[in-house]
């Protein structure tokens, strides 16, 4: 108890009080009167030890519980119904405890359900989703096929078959995504933490656009630290890579380049992507990573065609896998020595340590 401060400044003046009050005894009625003085004192310390180190005590008992409610075990009684100040201040906070407990259970009851309405709507969404994409390829088929049909109308209808298959790859991605997105606000995701080897997480992450890339003529970078690695999920992490490097392909031109670039240093594993493109505009950035924003330029030269990565929700969603994960998602424009900009880039941190 003496470590305390307080209760060393206490024992220190009282200690001084009575070797005064000793003194002045023994000044004026001789050294029975300052033994008595001192016997008084001795025995009036005791008593103040004793209350002083019950109410520490009750102190204590109250903070472990506080402590033992904040790491989720949340033990709380409030059968102890004593008179005192103190006494009233932990029923006060037992009963704070006891309803912020009974708001945590329920909402871990709604997150439950949540998840399990999220898994249904996915289910009857998918399956006519997957037979209409089935009908609508067997009847572009069948289009092909006709004999005795005007070509320019075979055309015509062959440019609507396509469209019609665009939009429901939009209406499949978004849906996916957007499942995913409320399934990770509903903390119903179990993200790993696991070695994860960098190297592997850019193959994992470019194999499903690597015919993207050859059609749009961009060619893909790719430059590793040997070694490189950070505890994460593997699998989310190359989804929200996946994400980033779609994002950069869309506004890359004919003949670009795509670079990722990952290196780890003393402080974290740091992935950088960055593109040839336009950049982005100062005026998005802040708004990049928000859901369902489209900044200006891209708003501006839509020409009405269906795109599936472009309603805003690919890199809200790489930027919540992320942070899930204890990292840091952050865009900027690449600029030349002369300060013009000559593309975008993304850089995804994993700190070593999270404070």
């Amino acid at each position: 108890m003496l470590r305390n401060p307080e209760l060393a400044r206490f024992a220190a003046c009282y200690l001084a009080a009575a070797l005064a009050c000793c003194i002045a005894a023994q000044l004026t009625a001789g050294n029975p009167a300052a033994l008595s003085v001192a016997a008084a004192a001795v025995v009036l310390g005791a008593v103040v030890a004793l209350f002083t180190r019950a109410r520490y005590r009750a102190l204590a008992r109250l903070a472990a519980e506080l402590d033992r409610c904040l790491s989720a075990e949340r033990p709380i009684r409030i059968e102890r119904v004593r008179e005192g100040e103190l006494a009233i201040l932990e029923n006060e906070i037992a009963k704070l405890l006891q309803k912020l407990s009974v708001s945590v259970e329920q909402l871990e009851r709604e997150r439950g359900l949540l998840a399990d309405a999220l898994a249904d709507i996915s289910h009857q969404l998918k399956t006519p989703l997957t037979s209409l994409r089935l009908m609508t390829e067997l009847a572009r088929k069948q289009t092909a096929a006709l004999e005795g049909v005007d070509g320019d109308a075979r055309e015509g209808l062959m440019r609507r078959l396509r469209a019609i298959e665009r939009l429901q790859e939009q209406v499949m991605w978004l849906t996916t995504a957007l499942l995913k997105l409320a399934r990770i606000d509903a903390g119903a995701i179990a993200l790993e933490r696991t070695p994860v080897d960098v190297g592997e997480l850019v193959r994992r992450a470019a194999e499903p656009l690597a015919i993207a890339f050859d059609l749009a003529d961009v060619e893909l970078a790719v430059d590793v630290e040997d070694g490189c690695s950070f505890p994460g999920d593997l699998a989310w992490t190359a989804e929200a890579l996946t994400n980033i490097l779609k994002n950069c392909l869309e506004h890359t031109p004919a003949a670009g380049c795509v670079s990722i670039r990952a290196h780890e240093d003393a402080l974290a594993v740091r992935i950088r992507v960055s593109d040839t493109g336009s950049g982005i505009a100062p005026e998005d950035l802040p708004h990049i990573f928000e859901r369902f924003y489209r900044g200006h330029r891209e708003i501006s030269n839509s020409a009405g065609e269906p795109n599936p990565g472009g309603v805003g929700i690919g890199l809200a969603l790489a930027r919540s896998l992320i942070a899930a994960q204890d990292g840091r998602l952050v865009a900027g424009n690449v600029a030349d020595a002369v300060g013009n900009v000559t593309g975008a880039f993304f850089e995804i941190a994993f700190f070593k340590t999270v404070v």
